[in-house]
């Protein structure tokens, strides 16, 4: 079951939440376990740029969310790790797995009524490649990476254009994040956030410490939040 921050039930049927017409979604951690082909591309890419050593995952880890360029500014390491980077995960792209229960929660969100969105890290080719890849980019009516938006994540940039091309306003959306920067961009959008708990061991309480308006332990529990909207 979804909850809220507080510990209260929150349901589509609540009275103190708006019907949910729209779902901006993060890719990696929420829609993808891309978390070993991501240290993979990583440390290849840090062994070719930078050299011999243990390449900093972790660290990098906590920043996802963010464009790769400004992670790599944040770490003091060299944007050129961008390009074997980019491509190593291209190479390494069919390791990417979906989540369980992720397909079956965006069947059941279209067949609801719902419009979904993507708003990632990744650029918007890298994403839509990826998405298209798994058989997933169907389900999205629009899917925004960070080089699409002046200012990517944590700041609201992405969320809000995600509202603009669905044409939905903000209390009628949630963002599903498993980032503090997803969180953050959710909010300063106006829109609801939900963090989303089913990603390999990452840390939690960092997480719920970015304040989720309602807290997600597995995919299907969306769906206490979005009920069926009426045929247009």
């Amino acid at each position: 079951m979804a909850v809220s921050t507080v510990g209260r039930p929150a349901t589509a049927a609540d009275p103190l939440v708006p019907p949910r017409r729209a779902v901006v979604f993060d890719l990696d951690g929420v829609i993808v376990d891309s978390f070993a082909v991501m240290s993979e591309a990583f440390a290849l890419a840090y062994a070719e740029v930078v050299g011999d050593g243990p390449a900093p995952f972790e660290e990098y880890r906590r920043h996802l969310g963010r464009y790769f360029p400004d992670i790599m500014r944040i770490m003091g390491l060299p944007l050129e790790m961008e390009e074997p980077f980019v491509r190593e995960s291209y190479r390494l792209a069919d390791r990417v797995t979906v989540f369980d229960g992720v397909v079956e929660l965006l069947l059941t969100l279209r067949v609801r009524g719902l419009r979904l969105a993507v708003a990632t890290g990744k650029s918007g080719p890298r994403a839509r490649s990826l998405l298209d890849r798994l058989g997933l980019l169907p389900f999205f009516a629009h899917v925004i990476g960070s080089d699409e938006v002046a200012r990517p994540k944590p700041a609201p940039d992405m969320v809000l254009r995600a509202l603009e091309l669905l044409d939905v306003p903000a209390e009628e959306a949630v963002m599903v994040g498993d980032a503090p920067t997803d969180l953050a961009s959710a909010r300063g959008a106006g829109v609801a956030s939900a963090a989303a708990l089913w990603a390999p061991p990452h840390d939690v309480d960092e997480l719920l410490a970015a304040g989720p308006d309602m807290v997600l332990r597995r995919p299907a529990d969306l769906l206490a939040l979005c009920a069926s909207l009426p045929a247009r």
